[in-house]
Parts: structure tokens; C-alpha cells; sequence
């Protein structure tokens, strides 16, 4: 059993709040301390500083499977801790699942919390990284991050690109799919723009090598792959992407800062007891 200290919000987990079921606790990024260990004496002690990806994150408690949690190393917050599970699994995910060392890699969203960890492990893993965005605002820090391009829509985008991290959806993600190169891969693990995307007839199909159009949601035993973020940030190669932070007496003008995209990254709030 965690005592939360914060949780951060994901966009999808607040556009979809309101179709859940009324005292439905809602959330899955989490971070703080151990208050109950586990019976079968795995997983951290009692008084461990953890961050945790599982159901019912947006609470003062949390249980939790120890699977699903990672000690916190010194030197990192709590709060920026908070703000890696669903989009730093993500991101971390979608980007290993193939060599990105020499390859031109476009991420689409990328100022959102899922795009801006996606922009910075593609460029960690020796991508040539090109960043999408919808405004030049929304554009501001993506080359700190190791972004080699910072462009509005695809404006200026030209093919062929090796792999497409999308996080947007609808018109755009057709449009990405004509500029993957022969072999490349496209990854949907988003759609923020609401809008289908409709391909014209026999467009997916393509000459030579295969071209994979694929999406995934895999969750499973997080635990070593949030250890990894941990690390990354620790060492200074990965920064948190907390955009906004206050108490969770706040959440509603959190909510609607991030459904306005006026959020870069991740909305965290502070449940009680800080670090």
C-alpha cells in the first residue's frame, strides 16, 4: 500500500473521466511512500520512496501490485517522479521497439507529455529527430530535448522516414504514412486529434519491404522499465516533463489547462507531504 504523495494527470484519463461510472477513482501515475509492504515480502519496505503506474492513482492510498513500482533514487523528486509512468512507458516502449541508431525518426504531439519523452529517447538512441507540433508556441524546448527539426504539422516534412511516433491521429497520421520509407514503421499510440483517419483505397499497400502500420498498449510488469526512467533521469539524461504543478485542490484548473494544450508535458499535483 502506497501513501501517494502526488499524481499526475494523463490528457486521455481526463477526456475520458466523465464517462466513467460516479466514485470511480481514476488515475494511474503515482508517486510516494510505502506504507504496507507486501505479504509475500517482495518489493520495497516500508518507508521506501516509489513511483507506481496501476489503477486508482488519483487517491490519498494506493494499492498496487510490486510489479508495478520502482524505488526512487536520491536526488530525484517525487513530483517529477510522478510524471513518468503512462507517457515515459510509453514513449520508452514505442521507441525500443526497434533500432533508432541513423534513422529518421518523426514524432507527432510532440509537446505533449507521451512526445516530449519520445523526442528525447529517440535523440538518447542516436535518431535523426524530427518534432510535430501545432503551434511554434507549443514548439519551445523540443530542440533542448534533442529534437535535430521543430515543425508545425508536417510542413517541410519529406520522406522517407524510418519510424512515426503518433500521438495525434486523423488526417495527420495518413499523411505520415505516405512519407515511411519502405520497411519503416509507423506507431499510433495516440489520437489527441479526434478525427478518423480515413486512407484512400489500396494506400497502405506498398512496393518492396513491408511497411507496418501497428499500435500497442502493453502494460504489463512496468516495474524495471519505470526503474529505467528513474535511472536516466538520475543521471541527467532524461528531464521529467512537469509543464504544471500545484495541489490536488487545483485539479479542475489543472484538467482544463491540459484539455486547452496551455500544458507542455504533464500536469502533477501534490496529494500532501511533498518529498
Amino acid at each position: 500500500m502506497l501513501d501517494v504523495r502526488y499524481f499526475s494527470l494523463n490528457r486521455g484519463e481526463v477526456t475520458a473521466a466523465g464517462g466513467r461510472p460516479a466514485g470511480a477513482v481514476h488515475g494511474y501515475d503515482a508517486a510516494g511512500v510505502v506504507a504496507r509492504a507486501a505479504a509475500d515480502g517482495t518489493g520495497p519496505g516500508v518507508g521506501a520512496r516509489v513511483v507506481a503506474f496501476g489503477p486508482g492513482a488519483w487517491a490519498r492510498r494506493m494499492v498496487v501490485a510490486t510489479t508495478a513500482v520502482a524505488e526512487v533514487p536520491e536526488g530525484v523528486g517525487l513530483a517529477e517522479a510522478a510524471a513518468l509512468p503512462m507517457a515515459g512507458l510509453t514513449a520508452l516502449r514505442t521507441v525500443r521497439s526497434r533500432s533508432v541508431l541513423g534513422r529518421r525518426v518523426l514524432v507527432t504531439g510532440a509537446s505533449g507529455g507521451v512526445g516530449r519523452y519520445a523526442v528525447r529517447l529517440a535523440a538518447l538512441g542516436g535518431a535523426e529527430v524530427i518534432a510535430s507540433v501545432g503551434s511554434p508556441a507549443r514548439g519551445e524546448g523540443l530542440a533542448a530535448l534533442g529534437a535535430d527539426r521543430v515543425v508545425v504539422g508536417l510542413d517541410g516534412v519529406e520522406g522517407p522516414l524510418d519510424l512515426v511516433i503518433d500521438t495525434v491521429g486523423g488526417p495527420q497520421l495518413v499523411a505520415a504514412w505516405d512519407l515511411l520509407a519502405p520497411g519503416g514503421e509507423l506507431r499510433t499510440v495516440g489520437a489527441a486529434s479526434g478525427e478518423p483517419a480515413a486512407f484512400a483505397p489500396a494506400s497502405l499497400f506498398s512496393l518492396g519491404p513491408p511497411k507496418v502500420l501497428s499500435t500497442f498498449g502493453d502494460v504489463t510488469e512496468p516495474g524495471p522499465d519505470l526503474a529505467t526512467l528513474l535511472r536516466l533521469v538520475a543521471a541527467g539524461r532524461l528531464s521529467p516533463e512537469v509543464g504544471w504543478l500545484g495541489s490536488w485542490e487545483a485539479v479542475a484548473e489543472a484538467a482544463e489547462a491540459l484539455l486547452a494544450r496551455r500544458i507542455a508535458g504533464k500536469a502533477v499535483l501534490e496529494v500532501g507531504g511533498g518529498n
